[in-house]
């Protein structure tokens, strides 16, 4: 393959999940990879692929010379408008992300996380109750999605009612680019998804402005930072942030756990016996099936990355499903091994915009694990999955199961 005319993300290399062999020729022969645009949306400027566990901690940690202000996205204003994302503390740089994230992490210690351990497996529980009596499910949309909306909705303060129009809307932007996700175009996020965010968000703000509470959203609507509350599209796009994160994240990485796990009998079978290594199959699912396969930065000065010239203003995109399987930092990267409690970059490759709700995904992905197990420890697949085609959300959109093999 000629890596010179090769461009990462056409649509078509993504149907089946992210170009795994792609990424290992690029590993292999040019880690730090320019594309010279993006073929579904023309007015996007081309872009570097940093493809190497270790080239993408030194993006991640070098926020200086590397910024997250101008887009996190290798898509950015073909979809939301930059100044809406760099509303977020995801795209800010210091000192305001430090300060704004930290506002947030109080709420998201393990300690915290780990006081909320009952109520998620009594959310988990219920839900799989549903299943009593069916022979057959989607693990998708069944399961995942309505454990991981009711979590990050105890949250944030949504009513359980709300819980599905919130995954349908939070989906449909994360997963850009998907035909089924947006039946009507990417192109409307920015005329339908956004503005109705906004619409809803509002109501909320409303309601903790006459009557704070202690979720996340009222957190977020009397925030201070500098002795100045946060303007409302700051407050609509952290709430945003946070149920994003809080609705893909597990929900994409469970799927492809339970799909592996089904796929590697073994696999499964070390977890039915010695369910103490369910932390690590956590760990190992996360370093295969990162939830997200890119964030992006933009340099801000000339400067060099394994030894190619990257001049002030590029896109630089950080692959995680790549650096997830280098083979210089794993043996034999390709293998789902429960054993293996390896170290990642699932969420980010350090620095300040390490994931701050990484305990609360890592309780979850156990907890939905265990319960599952528990309740269904022969679920075989019945039928194609089906990925989202996108080159943002690396997550399943359908995963028919049979419960009891």
């Amino acid at each position: 393959m000629d890596l010179d005319q090769v461009r990462v993300i056409p649509e078509e290399g993504w149907q089946d999940g992210p170009p795994h062999e792609l990424f290992k020729q690029m590993r292999g022969t040019c880690p730090v990879h320019w594309s010279d645009g993006i073929p579904a949306y023309p007015s996007e400027a081309g872009y570097w692929s940093v493809t190497r566990a270790e080239d993408v901690e030194a993006v991640s940690r070098d926020w200086e010379t590397y910024s997250s202000a101008s887009g996190i996205t290798v898509v950015s204003d073909a979809v939301i408008p930059v100044e809406l994302i760099s509303a977020m503390f995801i795209g800010m740089d210091p000192p305001k992300h430090d300060r704004l994230k930290n506002l947030f992490q109080r709420g998201f210690t393990p300690k915290r996380i780990g006081e909320h351990e009952e109520k998620i497996r009594a959310i988990t529980v219920d839900v799989l109750d549903r299943l009593d009596g069916r022979e057959r499910c989607d693990l998708v949309g069944e399961v995942a999605q309505p454990v991981v909306s009711r979590v990050i909705g105890s949250f944030m303060g949504i009513p359980p009612e709300d819980d599905e129009p919130w995954a349908t809307l939070l989906n449909s932007l994360v997963g850009f680019g998907d035909p089924d996700l947006n039946p009507n175009g990417t192109e409307t996020i920015m005329e339908n998804q956004v503005p109705l965010i906004f619409d809803r968000c509002r109501v909320l703000i409303e309601e903790r402005r006459i009557k704070p509470t202690d979720d996340l959203t009222s957190l977020l609507v009397h925030a201070e930072i500098d002795g100045n509350g946060l303007e409302e599209h700051e407050i609509v796009m952290g709430f945003f942030l946070l149920m994003a994160a809080g609705n893909d994240s597990t929900k994409a990485t469970y799927c492809s756990a339970m799909r592996a796990l089904m796929e590697h009998p073994d696999q499964r079978h070390l977890l039915l016996e010695e369910p103490e290594l369910i932390p690590s199959a956590v760990e190992e699912s996360l370093r295969m099936f990162p939830a997200f396969s890119h964030f992006r930065r933009t340099a801000t000065k000339d400067t060099e990355l394994n030894g190619m010239k990257i001049r002030k203003g590029d896109k630089v995109v950080m692959w995680y499903p790549s650096s997830n399987r280098d083979e210089e930092t794993y043996e034999d990267p390709d293998r789902f091994d429960v054993t293996r409690n390896p170290d990642h970059q699932a969420f980010g490759g350090g620095g300040r915009h390490f994931c701050l709700g990484s305990a609360l995904a890592r309780l979850e992905l156990r907890i939905l694990i265990e319960e599952t197990l528990k309740r269904f420890p022969a679920t075989a697949l019945d039928g194609t999955p089906a990925y989202a085609v996108s080159p943002f959300a690396n997550q399943l959109k359908s995963l028919p199961v049979r419960l009891h093999g």
